[in-house]
């Protein structure tokens, strides 16, 4: 049965779609799945478990905030590694792999007294992810972010394969 803070909406049996600032833990045979812009999918996966996380992570940090901590990398990561030590009974890190998706620029240049400023809040949180991965000693074994694309993001828990479409591109695994 799949865990989640308050997040996966099945849509049929087995998918889970996991809305913005929300994650979802769940075992083989599900298929989490959402749509990222600027925002960054993490994509945790215990292979010898069949058991895979996504979190939708909107902004880099909460700021002693926990109102909505699936919202910021950093309550996002912890809360999902929480849930998959509850499935794994504490025995969860050792095991885990990391996948980053999305990131995109998704907002032009702007000004602001004469001078270009990039609002690129993908780049923030990617950085913020990928810091917060390091100091939990998770390994990031891939990533498909940056660019000025949203994408689809699908992980299938029964192999950890991530695909990802591309809107008008064709479908590709990571």
């Amino acid at each position: 049965m799949p865990t989640s803070g308050s997040t996966g909406l099945p849509n049929s049996p087995g998918i889970i779609s996991v809305a913005i600032g929300q994650w979802s833990v769940a075992a083989a045979p599900t298929v989490l799945r959402t749509l990222l812009g600027s925002c960054v999918g993490v994509v945790l996966y215990d292979r010898a478990a069949k058991l895979g996380g996504l979190a939708h992570v909107v902004l880099p940090s909460a700021r002693g905030g926990v109102d909505h901590p699936g919202k910021y990398a950093d309550t996002a990561i912890p809360s999902m590694i929480a849930d998959f030590e509850q499935w794994l009974r504490g025995n969860s890190r050792v095991r885990l792999t990391a996948k980053l998706v999305g990131g995109a620029n998704m907002l032009p240049m702007q000004s602001v007294a004469n001078a270009s400023v990039s609002m690129n809040i993908g780049q923030r949180n990617q950085e913020a992810i990928e810091q917060i991965l390091a100091e939990l000693r998770i390994p990031i074994l891939a990533r498909d972010v940056g660019g000025t694309a949203g994408r689809h993001l699908t992980l299938d828990t029964t192999t950890g394969i991530v695909t990802i479409k591309v809107p008008g591109g064709a479908n590709y695994e990571i």
